[in-house]
């Protein structure tokens, strides 16, 4: 018989584990902000003298959800003005209604600049997709807002900003003779104001009072995003675009080691404005300074752009509406590079990539990189992979890598994906999600908050039904179950940041992380299963009410 110690016991209506020892159970065991054991009361009660919690009687738990690609930003931009077609709800549960024209983007921008000064304006959240072929704002749109103050609006995607007249003077990019794929002209010769990608972008973000630091966050942002993470249920979080200055890590030690702070935050650093030998050391340094709550060491590498927003890099045909093909972020040789250092390191990389021939090149690279530096069980994730073939997706199984697919698209960009960006066939395979598990490539789901709301259940909706915003079933063959979809939002993502042997699952010795549900989700229509609300969560032991 173990030592006797004080713990608690926490009795739940069901309690979904994830542990396939044992699928379900009536009680969980905490002691220390761990998990003893999950089971009946009686096999429990083993341990010694205990609390018995009856707070979640009438409830479910699961596992903490795991969103493996999310972004701080998603708390910080509520400082700025939200521009997005569809309502959303902020940190604090307010609800922002979409603007369903340019004009209403205008006029949320002009209210805002309304309230006086002479900071610039920032929105977010733009989607010009959604409004048809006159609806990509201009500088001159922009100029409509105010012709003296840098104005600026960032699109859903991150990939795309749009500025005006001011913001463009003062980048220095107001003149004739530009000439970059990032920097579309207008009929006068001048940049339209559209500009597209990290290196047409981030000179201008300092017009609009934003560092290189932006995808990243503040105090400020770290906060509203344990917030968010609570209301959707989720324990543990990637902030997956990282510049991890020592000011941020300072920030993000300080905020996320605060006792009340409610999350596990896992940033990764980004592959931008470094080399791939330096961001290797950086991340091997950054490991000696991580706690439980903030997990270093990993790196985030971006391959191409959005595909809605026309800067994905597509195989053959490309763009179904004839739009030219996106940019390449990063140069193949120097993803190779990254690759193999980070192989013979034992770094993590995750890459972004949106379009097919983007997955290819980051196949390619990482077949390279292997042979010159084998490593078992390295989990290199390919983020998105929205255009995956069934041939890549068998690639992809035979690299070791794994895949966190975006199934929000459908829901958010599906019918636009249809008529526009890749057409009726290819649409239908987008986030194969039913590929990937008969591939044996493993799964996770994913966010990518804030360009859609951080919401695990919405996001396994989507992999379930793959219903448009129209309402069509966009993909009928790529469905896949509820219980698979759950365990892609908790131990499939947990696998994907290497930390399945902590969370994710609800057994013996791994972190007392739980979503608590009022409803069960393996109980009600899949249909419903958006809408199963979340009271909170229990975090290392520690009890977070969403309301």
């Amino acid at each position: 018989m173990p030592a006797a110690a004080d713990f608690t016991i926490y009795r739940a209506r069901r309690i979904l584990t994830m542990n396939a020892s044992r699928p379900e159970a009536t009680h969980v065991a905490v002691r220390d902000g761990r998990i003893l054991g999950a089971g009946t009361l009686d096999e429990l009660a083993g341990w010694g003298p205990h609390t018995l919690d009856e707070r979640f009687a009438e409830r479910v738990l699961m596992p903490g959800l795991v969103e493996g690609h999310s972004h701080l930003m998603a708390g910080s931009l509520w400082r700025h003005t939200y521009c997005g077609w569809f309502d959303v709800r902020d940190h604090e549960a307010r609800r922002w209604p979409g603007a369903k024209s340019l004009e209403a983007v205008v006029a949320a921008l002009a209210q805002a600049a309304a309230a006086g000064g002479d900071a610039p304006v920032l929105g977010w959240g733009f989607d010009p997709i959604y409004f048809g072929a006159g609806g990509r704002a201009t500088r001159a749109d922009l100029d409509r807002v105010s012709s003296t103050r840098p104005v600026g609006v960032l699109h859903a995607s991150g990939h795309i900003l749009n500025v005006n007249s001011v913001a463009l003077q003062r980048a220095g990019f107001l003149r004739t003779g530009i000439d970059h794929p990032g920097l579309p002209l207008g009929a006068d010769g001048l940049p339209s104001g559209e500009l597209k990608g990290p290196e047409a972008m981030l000179p201008v973000f300092a017009q609009l009072g934003l560092d290189r630091g932006f995808l990243g966050s503040d105090a400020f942002g770290t906060r509203a995003f344990g917030q968010l993470c609570v209301r959707a249920g989720v324990t543990t979080a990637t902030d997956l675009a990282a510049a991890l200055t020592e000011p941020e890590l300072e920030m993000l030690l300080a905020v996320t080691g605060a006792a009340d702070y409610p999350v596990r935050v896992v940033p990764l650093l980004r592959l931008l404005g470094t080399t791939p030998a330096d961001a290797v050391a950086r991340v091997l340094a950054l490991r000696e300074r991580q706690t439980d709550r903030l997990r270093l060491g990993r790196i985030k590498a971006v391959a191409d752009g959005s595909i809605q927003g026309f800067s994905a890099r597509l195989r053959w045909p490309g763009y179904y509406n004839g739009a030219p093909n996106g940019l390449w972020y990063t140069a193949p040789e120097t993803l190779h590079e990254c690759y193999r250092l980070a192989l013979r390191a034992g770094v993590q990389v995750h890459t972004h990539t949106n379009g097919d021939e983007a997955t290819e090149m980051a196949l390619d690279g990482m077949a390279r990189a292997l042979a010159d530096a084998p490593r078992a069980d390295h989990r290199f994730m390919l983020q998105h992979v929205q255009l995956a073939s069934a041939a890549q997706f068998r690639r992809i199984k035979a690299l070791g890598m794994g895949v966190n697919l975006f199934a929000n698209h459908h829901f958010y960009w599906g019918d636009q994906h249809r008529a526009q960006t890749v057409g009726p066939e290819r649409a239908e395979r987008m986030n194969a999600a039913a590929t990937a598990l008969r591939e044996g490539v493993p799964l996770a789901l994913h966010s990518d908050a804030p360009i859609t709301p951080l919401a695990p259940l919405f996001t396994a909706w989507c992999a379930v039904n793959r219903l448009t915003a129209s309402g069509h079933v966009l993909g009928a063959a790529e469905r896949i179950g509820v219980a698979d979809a759950l365990r892609a939002i908790t131990l499939g993502a947990a696998w994907s940041l290497g930390l399945d042997d902590e969370i994710g699952s609800i057994e013996c010795g791994k972190r007392a992380d739980f979503c608590v549900l009022d409803d069960d989700p393996c109980a009600v229509p899949p249909e419903a299963l958006k809408d199963v609300p979340v009271w909170g969560t229990v975090q290392g032991g520690r009890v977070f009410a969403a309301r």
